[in-house]
């Protein structure tokens, strides 16, 4: 019998860190989970150390491993392999509370259906402080649109999905020579179909490194433009406000001028708005290529 929900962890050379991953999920107080592991075609002694995990044998482990295709690639491949109800991505630099796997599953025994998309819970930091803001009280489910631009919610939140709808919702397209596209593609996808379950608890624990995407994505922005104007069209067109719609025709615009498309206008889902602003994506581009440090826009972890 399958349990209940797989935690999987996208890994790239991080056997320095996972070894808190993996801690955590010893000290579950439900065993109710499996872990399975990507690794996207890590170089270190993570295959050994995992290994050695299995051989200890206190918790389930499915290891996978892959050539490297970036954080969305690895995210594709555990949405094919995961069998289970529900699903969460633990990254390998973070860690579960010691009893997120019994409030997740028992907050879904109770209140879930086929009607949600599964939960959203907090991030905080390894110190134990929230990470933005708490979740709405006066709600028990929302979209993470809603909950980000209605309610201005701030900061990473923690979801759990349901894996029937990961495996219904197209996967993350890969283009040659690049190694990301925002993980938020498919949470907008899934939020035109259902809503999240709102649980105010704690159930990871974030700690960011220096060699993470979200401490780099200047980086990210300049090295992937192909996966940045494939997500900025779907996010032009679920935008729930014309300034959203604004923000992201702008990001669209300077991601195709990074890869000299000077067809984006024709492409576009929101052809009036990009001729509009072609302006302010021309500045926004031209300041990219000067700028080595930068923040995008605001940018989430899980974004």
């Amino acid at each position: 019998m399958n349990p209940t929900l797989t935690v999987f962890t996208p890994t790239f050379n991080r056997a320095y860190c996972l070894n808190k991953c993996y801690e955590s999920l010893v000290r579950q107080t439900s065993q109710d989970f499996l872990w399975l592991i990507i690794d996207d075609g890590s170089t270190d002694n993570t295959r050994l150390l995992v290994e050695e995990w299995i051989r200890e044998d206190k918790i389930k482990i499915s290891y996978y491993y892959q050539d490297n295709q970036g954080m969305h690639g690895a995210h594709n491949t555990a949405y094919e392999k995961i069998e289970t109800e529900l699903n969460v991505c633990i990254d390998s630099d973070d860690f579960m509370s010691d009893d997120a796997v019994e409030k997740i599953v028992s907050f879904w025994t109770k209140h879930g259906s086929d009607l949600l998309a599964g939960i959203v819970a907090l991030d905080a930091t390894p110190t134990g402080e929230i990470i933005g803001t708490t979740l709405p009280t006066s709600l028990t489910a929302a979209t993470l649109t809603e909950l980000y631009g209605k309610y201005k919610i701030k900061g990473d939140k923690k979801l759990v999905y349901r894996t029937k709808l990961m495996k219904e919702t197209p996967p993350y397209p890969l283009f040659v020579g690049e190694k990301y596209c925002p993980l938020s593609y498919k949470y907008i996808l899934i939020d035109q179909k259902c809503p999240l379950l709102i649980m105010n608890e704690i159930v990871c624990y974030v700690d960011y490194q220096t060699d993470g995407s979200s401490m780099n994505m200047i980086h990210q922005y300049k090295k992937n433009p192909r996966g940045f104007s494939f997500f900025r069209k779907v996010a032009m067109k679920y935008a729930p406000t014309y300034k959203e719609r604004v923000r992201e025709t702008i990001h669209y615009i300077s991601s195709n001028l990074l890869i000299r498309n000077f067809h984006y206008i024709a492409e576009s889902p929101c052809k009036f708005t990009t001729f509009l602003f072609s302006p302010a994506g021309w500045l926004l581009y031209l300041y990219i290529i000067n700028t080595e440090r930068n923040t995008i826009g605001n940018v989430r972890k899980n974004t």
